[in-house]
């Protein structure tokens, strides 16, 4: 399964086009739509580059959110799950209580109410994260 039009727009969206490499709130070196790999202060990239970088990262979280038990072909789940770790991280998914709840197979609402768990970044709650679980919490039950 691949990433949806519908996530790619959202991602871009959600994450912003940055030209110049900054910091996010969780203070990891950024560029792009999101892109960290690589990336070094005082690093500039075209709109295009940007777009490929995205497309570019997805095929890894694509990769890891296809291995998830108990999505099927729901486009809406795949597309909650690829967006979560691409904002969350690798580690955090194969941790988290969100992917255990998905895989033992817990009723949707309790599995919307664990990506709302993911909203802090540097210790403080970011309204651009609630925002974004409670787009994946709702792209899931599609």
């Amino acid at each position: 399964m691949k990433s949806s039009q519908r996530l790619i727009d959202y991602l871009k969206k959600a994450e912003g086009y940055s030209g110049v490499a900054y910091r996010c709130p969780a203070g990891v070196l950024t560029i792009g739509y999101g892109h960290t790999a690589g990336v070094k202060e005082g690093d500039k990239i075209s709109p295009y580059q940007a777009e490929q970088f995205l497309k570019e990262d997805l095929v890894k979280f694509e990769e890891i959110a296809a291995k998830t038990k108990h999505i099927g072909g729901s486009q809406g789940k795949f597309d909650a799950i690829v967006d979560f770790i691409y904002n969350c991280g690798e580690a955090n998914w194969n941790s988290s209580t969100l992917k255990k709840y998905i895989e033992c197979g817990k009723a949707t609402w309790e599995i919307q109410e664990q990506f709302l768990r993911w909203v802090n970044a540097g210790g403080r709650k970011i309204g651009g994260l609630v925002s974004r679980r409670i787009w994946e919490a709702a792209r899931f039950a599609e």
